[in-house]
């Protein structure tokens, strides 16, 4: 039944593509039917921005209103562009039907003039639309682009905008004026509503509320973090490290949520008194997302610098814990100092936000600096154990370097007086080192959880998934990385805006919902061409009487086949033209033949194997001077296995063009010839004999035709024979002249039939050379060896004979 299974998800995955194509033009008509802008409205709306830009005396919150009206016109016009797009295109194919356009050599007829003529106003009116609402998409496109460059002038301004120096003490009285009246701002506002009479009843109305709310906020803000401490504490002694360390990172999160939520109460509780007014609203408005940044902060630093996890980032994790602390707590501060602000009616003076500002910048870079020095690696660090040692410290030198210079950069500014730029600096520094801490918290988390599923050890960290991960993280964190630096959420939109639009390449547009639709079609094709390859190799193919070369060339033609086919319909299903490129591909092809030249002839070379099928998979071959077997045919190369067992890949090209000596292709029988030798003075007749029988007796030896034993020549130092025979299986040709050998051998030495070998006599002229001149008079001349056959003694033995005079003739035997 598995054939079967396969086939329906093959027919269940066949029928998505055309699903697909089939809703194509249904989401088309529905795109077509959008509401035809009003364009008197935007007419209206156009000049009122056109005035806007060039008084240039809106607030950039009126541009930033302004600037969202353009927006959705621009998005209304760019749906309107499609109108009667299918009309379009079914006047156009009219058209084209009609012929080629006529010329002066060769004009159109009377009545095809007429008709095209007719068509081509037809076409002309229903592209009006399209054409108007292309022109005023441009226009608004263009406002908006002004707008954001009128905002990001006045904010670079304001950033450059050089206040008062704070060091000056004639400025100091403006910032503790600020002080002492914003705190009578406060008392001022209590008294008030608690001389109103509503106000009171309203406080007494709610008491209940009130009181329950204080009541949960103490407990969750004073016992909350402490318990879910010792929790996370429990939890993290359990027996297995990488569970405990994922168990304790869940509940470690209501080290935040908790007291956060507390916040949240008491905020809820402050605000059912009624007696809040204006700043002091703001001010306790401002509370959650204080303790949002102090209780996150503090988080992240508490897991990044854990003294029982070693020096994972630094050498001194107490003192970095200490320090992300404090840097929380100034974050905090300085959201409610913010707020305090922020309702000051009239603003501000230069000189009393300096005041404000520089000595919590001065602060908090004394926090970061020293931040910054721990998590540079030194020489001699201690190295992460999760690999990709160098690449990391890499990277935390490079922060590192970048934290200082910004500590010691911002408290310069604030000082000389460029508060909003020191500001713009320093805040932004702190908020991205805590993201990216929490980066790769999440990242470790998730290796955690990938370790725990697939039970690998810690080089399990630099698996693929656990890297991709950490890569996805971070481009997921890019655009709040942007808004945490003063981008605003108008320009992230925007760059989203011209990204899903995507980018023309030779006349055709490219976009995110392109590429996602030929994927995703590309994907199904591919998945059915698959299952259709394993239905056939498992259920179909087995049944028939096709060998299998053929069915594995039946198999391989249909997976290239189904490729190509899937590519085509997922071109045409995601729409994209490519009559556009046709000059550039022609223009490309010529150089790519040249470069492809090889890997064209070997593909050629490949089809013409799978389809003429010279060889198949489990032949045995010799092609130039590679003998072994046939493991594989692909379309650019044939895989053999030597009797080394190692892999040779030969091109198709060769197989197709050079001589292959193929041993198994149409049978596996196959002809073995052993050569033998034996002594002159041997019974010839006798030696045939006890060959022929030796070669009868192999199992392996066909009897049909019989084997033959040839006496084929009178050597130099033997008679030589031959046994030659057929075998039913080649395979097994060096198994049977080994056993042929060694019955050879034995049947030899019963007969007492001799096997010759070479044997030499070795003559030294000269030989008081060796002996020494003491015993020998010493005599000039060559000292010359010369070696003849003998008859008798061991295949590397000679017989050494003394020869005085150098003639060559007879001495005594040494």
């Amino acid at each position: 039944m598995r054939w079967f299974r396969l086939l329906l998800l093959a027919l269940v995955l066949g029928a998505a593509p055309a699903a697909v194509l089939t809703l194509l033009p249904v989401a088309a008509a529905a795109q077509q039917a959008v509401e035809e802008p009003d364009y008197d409205d935007w007419e209206t709306d156009a000049k009122l921005a056109e005035a806007a830009l060039a008084a240039k005396a809106a607030s950039n919150q009126a541009f930033e209103i302004l600037r969202e009206k353009l927006v959705g016109w621009r998005a209304k016009f760019s749906a309107a562009q499609s109108a009667n797009a299918a009309q379009i295109d079914t006047v156009k194919d009219q058209i084209a039907a009609l012929g080629p356009a006529p010329s002066e050599e060769k004009p159109d007829a009377p009545e095809i003039a007429t008709r095209r003529k007719a068509l081509n106003d037809q076409l002309s009116q229903l592209q009006a639309p399209g054409l108007e609402a292309e022109e005023a998409r441009s226009r608004a496109d263009g406002l908006i682009r002004q707008i954001d460059a009128v905002i990001r002038a006045r904010q670079a301004s304001e950033l450059l905008r050089l206040s008062p120096t704070p060091v000056n003490p004639g400025n100091w009285p403006a910032g503790f004026a600020v002080l002492t009246e914003g705190l009578k701002t406060l008392l001022s506002e209590t008294r008030e509503a608690w001389q109103n009479p509503v106000r009171r009843t309203e406080l007494q109305n709610n008491l209940p509320v009130i009181l329950l709310y204080l009541a949960i906020a103490g407990v969750l803000m004073l016992r909350g973090p402490q318990f879910m401490e010792r929790l996370v504490t429990r939890i993290a002694t359990g027996d297995s490290i990488r569970r405990r360390n994922i168990a304790a990172a869940i509940l470690s999160l209501g080290q935040v949520v908790v007291p956060v939520g507390g916040m949240v109460l008491l905020v809820l509780a402050i605000e059912n008194t009624s007696m809040t007014g204006t700043r002091s609203g703001a001010l306790v408005g401002a509370l959650p997302r204080a303790a949002f940044l102090f209780f996150t902060t503090r988080w992240i630093g508490s897991w990044l610098f854990r003294v029982e996890g070693g020096a994972f980032l630094t050498e001194r994790p107490l003192e970095a814990r200490f320090h992300v602390n404090m840097i929380a707590l100034m974050l905090a501060l300085e959201a409610l100092r913010t707020a305090f602000i922020t309702e000051v009616r009239p603003p501000l003076s230069m000189a009393a936000q300096a005041v404000w500002a520089a000595p919590f910048v001065c602060i908090v870079a004394v926090f970061l600096f020293r931040l910054g020095q721990l998590i540079r690696p030194r020489s001699g660090m201690i190295a992460v154990t999760d690999g990709g040692v160098e690449f990391r410290k890499r990277i935390l030198r490079l922060v590192g370097t970048a934290v200082i210079v910004v500590s010691v950069l911002a408290p310069a500014l604030a000082l000389i007086g460029y508060v909003a730029a020191a500001n713009a600096l320093i805040w932004p520094t702190a908020k991205s080192l805590g993201l990216m801490g929490l980066i790769l918290l999440l990242q470790r988390f998730v290796s955690d959880v990938y370790l725990v599923v697939t039970g690998r050890g810690e080089e399990g960290r630099e698996a693929l998934f656990p890297v991709l991960t950490g890569f996805a993280l971070t481009l997921l964190a890019l655009p709040v990385f942007a808004l945490i630096w003063g981008a605003r959420v108008a320009d992230l939109s925007e760059a989203w805006t011209r990204f899903s639009q995507g980018i023309t390449m030779g006349g055709i547009r490219l976009s995110p919902t392109v590429m996602i639709t030929f994927l995703l079609i590309f994907l199904i094709g591919f998945m059915i061409t698959r299952m259709t390859q394993a239905a056939l190799k498992a259920a179909v193919l087995p049944r028939t009487r096709l060998d299998k070369g053929v069915q594995n060339a039946l198999i391989s033609g249909i997976g290239y086949v189904g490729i190509f086919l899937a590519a085509l319909v997922a071109i045409t299903g995601a729409g994209i033209d490519l009559s556009s490129l046709a000059i550039v591909a022609g223009a490309l092809s010529v150089g790519i033949g040249f470069g492809l030249q090889n890997i064209v002839s070997n593909f050629v070379a490949g089809i013409i194997l799978l389809i003429e099928r010279p060889i198949s998979e489990g032949d045995m071959i010799d092609v130039n001077g590679q003998f072994g077997t046939v493991k594989g045919i692909s379309v650019r190369s044939t895989w053999i296995e030597t009797f080394d067992r190692t892999d040779v890949i030969v091109p198709n090209a060769d197989l197709v063009s050079g001589v292959v000596t193929n041993l198994t292709r149409g049978n596996l029988t196959g002809r073995l010839i052993v050569p033998v030798g034996v002594a002159y003075g041997s019974d010839t007749r006798r030696v045939q004999a006890i060959l022929l029988e030796i070669a009868e007796a192999q199992p392996l030896v066909m009897v049909d035709p019989a084997p033959s034993v040839q006496f084929v020549a009178l050597g130099a130092d033997s008679l030589n024979f031959e046994v030659r025979a057929i075998l039913s299986d080649v395979n097994y040709k060096l198994d049977v002249q080994t056993e042929i050998l060694h019955e050879v051998t034995e049947r030899f030495a019963a007969e007492g039939i001799e096997i010759p070998f070479a044997q030499r006599d070795l003559w030294i002229r000269n030989p008081e050379a060796l002996v020494g001149s003491r015993s020998v008079p010493r005599r000039s001349g060559p000292k010359q060896a010369e070696a003849k056959p003998s008859s008798q003694g061991p295949a590397d033995s000679f017989l050494v004979h003394n020869d005085p005079d150098g003639d060559g003739g007879d001495g005594d035997d040494l």
